[in-house]
């Protein structure tokens, strides 16, 4: 693994394919750092080592239920992998949790973003499972980077989400309602 990208630091610039839709020939479409930037949102970008595996989609799944969550706090979500857009969507058609994603998952084929971040496992030169809470001016706010054989907790990236944006001091195991320091 590089250097990991810090807190504090500017998410990488990036311009990458990714799945949108099963729509027939709405499948796929370009995204860059412009999907949350010129509309002043939070991005929430997670990484994950390979499309067609066991823990992967268990995460994706649980993503997606939390959508909403993501959108009702003014945030873009993507998921994303060193897979191409192709596998993307052929893992889409063909796994039922999958089919019904209201997000993009990227396509991070050169693996560029994924070494810009830190976060490309040196021995496989797949992602480690790596999520990023990235500002409206495109400072990366948050990171939590997992080993490949264990998936995420989405709950606490919504609560950390939640925190981020109080602007507040939110103690330990602080939940939205709860009384900030500050």
């Amino acid at each position: 693994m590089g250097n990991l990208a810090n807190v504090g630091t500017k998410f990488p610039r990036f311009s990458k394919k990714a799945v949108v839709s099963l729509e027939k020939g709405k499948e796929f479409e370009t995204i860059s750092n412009d999907i949350h930037e010129k509309d002043g949102k939070w991005l929430v970008i997670y990484f994950y080592p390979k499309d067609f595996t066991f823990v992967c989609p268990t995460e994706i799944a649980e993503f997606n239920k939390h959508f909403e969550d993501f959108r009702d706090r003014d945030a873009v979500l993507i998921g994303a992998s060193t897979d191409s857009e192709f596998v993307h969507l052929a893992w889409r058609n063909n796994h039922d949790d999958l089919r019904g994603l209201k997000y993009p998952l990227l396509a991070d084929t050169s693996k560029s973003l994924s070494e810009d971040l830190g976060i490309l496992n040196e021995d496989e030169k797949i992602c480690f499972r790596a999520t990023f809470i990235v500002d409206p001016q495109g400072m990366i706010r948050w990171v939590s980077v997992y080993d490949l054989s264990v998936g995420r907790n989405v709950a606490e990236v919504v609560r950390v989400l939640d925190a981020l944006q109080t602007d507040e001091l939110c103690p330990c195991n602080w939940e939205k309602g709860q009384a900030t320091l500050g």
